[in-house]
């Protein structure tokens, strides 16, 4: 037996607590990034720059912390890198110069990036035990944390100084890694369960075909992360600088993308059981494209939010179908490899949208993310017939 059915639904909850902790910690970030762009006094391509740092420390670390993961096990490492994570949040309002944010922001992406690998791990190994597609419910905690921080965000926008509301999340995030990380470090990591007599019989992968196909799920992750990267770094923006919303309408903006991510993965879970991955990858795709076409062309806020809320569903289920597949395959190395591909694409996005808002504008760069969408369906129809065998 992989495990007692009362520690793999202990260990779920658990689980599903690190992943709200950090969509809370990282959407208290997203809602402050226009005050502190005014604070830095940086041109939108010197904001993308500096953003960068969060994706190339993300990226930079993801490998090793899937090293970490097999040496001392994925749950010592999520609670370790939990408490950098709510240290390092407290960092960016103390800047003042667009050189300084992207220094700090490389410090804060290690810590998300490395939080992402060993959770993300520790579910794989629990959606196997349990023999149930429930990965698309750990990221709507995350969304549901994100929505929560986005909303609380935009609420003390005007009464709290973004020092003082990042410093709170601090002590939030401490505060919950104390006594989520006592349990977590208490829970063992579940045992596979034993293979079935078609999981014999069935040919094995080889391992350049398994490094393909992660590979492959890798290149998914990044066009969706890209887009979700967009949504967290420039959604606001788009919102206060070209349609001229309030700073908290602006806020709102990440909570509708937030909250329909959270539904989205809340019945992502029955959608895979009844579409299966690739229908689901398509649609979901597809759903996207529309959705952030609306979104960065819209005339109105209230269009433009409806976008968001579409672009929310569209992508809910895509990264986190895309991560545990490569989980499945690669164990924690599989996770790190997609993880970093998937961080690649917020890598490739705050510059990229920032230099085409320069050149075109804003909303013309933010179509760039219906177009990477369409890229991730398409690539998803291509490689059905591999993924399946």
């Amino acid at each position: 037996m992989p495990g007692s059915r009362t520690d793999l639904v202990r260990l779920r909850t658990v689980l599903t607590t690190f992943f709200a902790l950090d969509g809370f910690v990282f959407a208290g970030w997203v809602v402050r990034i226009p005050a502190i762009k005014a604070q830095t006094g940086a041109s939108a391509s010197a904001l993308g720059l500096a953003l960068l740092g969060v994706s190339a420390g993300a990226v930079v670390t993801m490998t090793l912390t899937g090293r970490l993961c097999r040496r001392f096990g994925s749950h010592p490492v999520t609670v370790v890198c939990a408490v950098l994570l709510s240290l390092s949040i407290a960092l960016p309002p103390l800047t003042h110069s667009a050189w300084a944010l992207g220094a700090v922001l490389c410090v804060f992406g290690a810590a998300y990036g490395g939080i992402n690998v060993a959770f993300n791990s520790a579910a794989v190994d629990l959606v196997a035990a349990l023999g149930r597609p429930i990965m698309p419910s750990f990221h709507a905690a995350f969304s549901l944390g994100g929505m929560v921080g986005a909303g609380l965000g935009g609420l003390v926008a005007g009464s709290l100084t973004p020092t003082q509301h990042l410093l709170c999340l601090t002590v939030i995030g401490l505060v919950v890694t104390a006594v989520a990380g006592r349990a977590l470090l208490r829970q063992e990591p579940p045992r596979p369960p034993e293979p079935t007599p078609e999981d014999r019989r069935a040919p094995a992968r080889s391992g350049a075909r398994t490094r393909g196909l992660v590979l492959t799920f890798g290149l998914i992750a990044l066009c969706t992360a890209y887009g979700e990267g967009a949504m967290a770094d420039w959604g606001a923006l788009h919102l206060e600088q070209d349609l001229k919303a309030a700073p908290g309408v602006a806020a709102v903006g990440y909570s509708c993308f937030a909250l329909a991510m959270t539904v989205g993965r809340l019945t992502g879970t029955v959608l895979l059981e009844r579409l299966g991955r690739t229908r689901t990858l398509v649609a979901g795709g597809a759903t996207a494209a529309g959705g952030m076409l609306l979104g960065s062309l819209a005339p109105s806020v209230w269009a433009a939010l409806l976008g968001f809320a579409v672009t929310g569903l569209g992508l809910a289920n895509i990264f986190p179908t895309a991560v545990e597949r490569a989980g499945a395959l690669g164990g924690p190395d599989g996770v790190a490899t997609a993880s970093t591909l998937g961080y690649g694409g917020m890598l490739l996005g705050p510059p990229a949208i920032g230099f085409m808002a320069d050149w075109f504008s804003l909303s013309t760069a933010l179509t760039s993310v219906a177009l990477l969408a369409a890229v991730a369906a398409a690539i998803a129809v291509v490689t059905r017939h591999a993924a399946r065998s």
